[in-house]
């Protein structure tokens, strides 16, 4: 995850949440996406330090565990570039072309003339992947062609040399509908966001005057809930018998949008109030989670006995004769390990000693 700050509501329903959840059953991965950041924000680099603190305050305080989980920083493990590298040697620039995210934020940022790191951060996401040897990477629905072509690079690479990748499948997460208070997608850049970080009269004071059915003018009109951004909030936090309740009452005009958004906010403080106070624990001590991040990246840098070091580098020696590409040549077994890995999106620098 990119080192963007302070998380909100639908960072933690689109991905926090579930990645607690893994820790339960897979040996998980997270990191601080640094040198993703870098793709389009470079030159705000400096702002990394603070944001990477930020965020894995939201990590922890959503109940990310150090001791059952790697939490890390991406540009401390020098072998994520070293292995880019690699791969770069052997992926067809087509790959890269076809991404759909590419042609999405070229035209996002209105880039001329995009740099080789955006075009390429597919690449060292596949290396991020696969330098763990995951069995597993869990995405939503839009992520699936960057596991495909991590996929088609680990076939390519095994085809060439000798096989060292196995080929993770993708584990798909149900991501629900997070409205921001204006009815769009949350996002901090559009200033519609609940952040965790948020106090219980802030997100009331963010709820209270949130857009709901925009032909309901009067509180005497009935209202269509299948339509209202406070209702896609209700199916995740209210009970079903309630929100039945609500839905029935707007659409009768029996309740108002004020009434139905205090059921709302009965339910969605209680559960938002442990992770804040949680968050709040980790930040006053941003030496601690600084050496949380170190001590992980210290533990995900390779060692000599490291799988993917050994192997890939003696594949590729110079006795080692590259052999002809064969996409549809199923490598050897393999036995990937029991590993979740989450797929890294673009990120910043490292953060130095505090």
């Amino acid at each position: 995850m990119r080192p963007t700050g302070k998380l909100h509501l639908g960072n933690y329903l689109g991905a926090l949440e579930h990645w607690v959840r893994m820790q339960d059953d897979y040996e998980c991965f997270f990191f601080v996406a640094s040198w993703h950041a870098l793709t389009t924000d470079a030159h705000n680099s400096g702002q990394a330090p603070e944001s990477t603190i930020e965020m894995a305050a939201d990590w922890l305080g959503a109940g990310l565990d150090p001791q059952r989980s790697t939490l890390f920083i991406q540009s401390l493990v020098p072998e994520h570039a070293e292995l880019h590298l690699l791969f770069s040697m052997v992926t067809p620039l087509g790959w890269l072309e076809r991404v759909p995210t590419y042609k999405e934020m070229v035209e996002q940022l209105g880039l001329e003339s995009p740099s080789y790191g955006l075009l390429g951060y597919p690449l060292l996401q596949a290396a991020d992947i696969l330098m763990y040897k995951p069995q597993w990477v869990p995405v939503g629905i839009d992520q699936v062609p960057h596991v495909e072509l991590t996929r088609e690079v680990a076939r390519r690479f095994n085809n060439t040399w000798k096989p060292v990748f196995p080929e993770p499948g993708a584990k798909l997460t149900e991501i629900p509908k997070v409205p921001g208070t204006d009815g769009r997608k949350m996002s901090k850049s559009l200033n519609n966001a609940i952040l965790l970080s948020d106090t219980p009269e802030e997100i009331t004071a963010k709820v209270k005057p949130m857009m709901t059915d925009p032909a309901r003018k009067r509180r005497t009109d009935p209202g269509n809930p299948d339509i209202c951004p406070v209702f896609d909030l209700h199916k995740i936090f209210t009970p079903a018998a309630e929100r039945e309740a609500c839905a029935t009452g707007c659409r009768t005009a029996a309740i108002g949008c004020l009434d139905c958004k205090g059921v709302l906010l009965t339910h969605m403080l209680p559960p938002l109030a442990g992770i804040r106070e949680r968050r709040e624990r980790f930040a006053a001590k941003p030496r601690e989670i600084v050496d949380i991040l170190h001590e992980g990246s210290k533990r995900r840098a390779p060692s000599p006995r490291t799988p993917w070091p050994r192997f890939a580098r003696s594949s590729i020696s110079s006795h080692d004769r590259p052999r002809q590409h064969a996409r549809d040549r199923v490598p050897g077994p393999h036995r990937p390990r029991r590993v979740l890995r989450r797929a890294a999106g673009p990120a910043a620098a490292s953060l130095p000693d505090q």
